[in-house]
């Protein structure tokens, strides 16, 4: 099998641009993982319970959601929030000239520090997000690259996050890359978004060893190792999340999303659903769908 291609996304962004804002709503995310040269800023209200993915980072963002990341690292956000009110989205993209000449100056110490920081990507706290929420909401609303008050906007948003001492760093793995287990974490990354890309269909552990030059044996030892979780478990905990959110938005029979995310019978489906959620997938429906979900 070939490898998952995770080279670098084009924006839009021509070498005049300062930045990119992109605005959205809906009720479903469903990214597959991806890099960009930019460093991007992402703001999400109203989705509790989508997975932000970044790097070997994994996890469900509360439902207030603001991330920073650096050009060139690996992320995404994936699943369903199970309430029927769509979310509000803005992911603003800028690139690392923009602070060319600028770094060595002291107002943009603290900025700069942060910005390298977001390597390994950046999680915000709530006080924190609310802090800036006003100015994220005016660049939703008026997304014009071309706007100087924009500009304006994002650099003072930058500068109040970068005073957030408690801001959390996601990719634990990315300070591993320039030393000796490098090149396992990029193993592990190779593994996790092959997964995510492959999970509609039967995937074998011999395939996957293959892909990554490793006996199987290796294989199991290796994802116990750095995900803390069986190579099955990681493929059931997509292919669950995935379930998740076409039970909630979506009129497909519990048998027809068994299939479709990858498990091979009902019972399984039923089983490995009610470990992860606490509830059989009818029941999981029944209390969470849109209306229009619902038979």
């Amino acid at each position: 099998m070939g490898k998952v291609d995770l080279r670098p996304v084009a924006l839009p962004l021509s070498p005049a641009d300062s930045l990119l804002i992109r605005p959205y709503q809906g009720t479903s995310l469903d990214f597959p993982p991806h890099v960009h040269l930019e460093t991007e800023l992402h703001y999400i209200e109203n989705a509790k319970g989508v997975v932000r993915i970044v790097g070997d980072s994994e996890e469900e963002i509360d439902d207030l959601e603001l991330m920073l990341v650096a050009g060139g690292t690996m992320h995404t956000y994936s699943g369903y929030k199970p309430f029927p009110d769509p979310f509000l989205g803005v992911a603003v993209y800028f690139p690392v000239s923009l602070f060319a000449g600028l770094a060595d100056r002291k107002e943009f110490k603290a900025i700069q520090s942060m910005l390298q920081g977001a390597a390994s990507g950046l999680a915000f706290g709530r006080a924190t997000i609310l802090g800036v929420q006003d100015r994220l909401r005016r660049l939703a609303r008026d997304s014009r690259a071309t706007s100087f008050e924009n500009l304006l906007l994002l650099f003072e948003i930058l500068h109040q996050l970068s005073l957030d001492k408690s801001a959390r760093r996601l990719d634990t793995g990315k300070d591993l890359r320039n030393g000796p287990a490098s090149r396992e974490v990029d193993r592990c990354e190779m593994v996790m978004a092959y997964l995510r890309a492959n999970y509609q269909r039967r995937i074998t552990l011999p395939e996957v060893a293959r892909l990554i030059n490793m006996s199987e044996a290796s294989l199991m030892r290796f994802m116990r190792r750095w995900t803390g979780k069986t190579f099955v478990d990681n493929l059931t905990d997509i292919r669950v999340t995935v379930a998740a959110g076409r039970l909630v938005n979506t009129p497909e029979s519990v048998s027809e999303i068994c299939y479709k995310c990858g498990f091979n019978n009902l019972s399984n489906f039923n089983r490995a659903f009610k470990r992860r959620k606490g509830l059989t997938p009818s029941a999981y429906r029944e209390r969470f769908a849109r209306p229009e979900a619902r038979f």
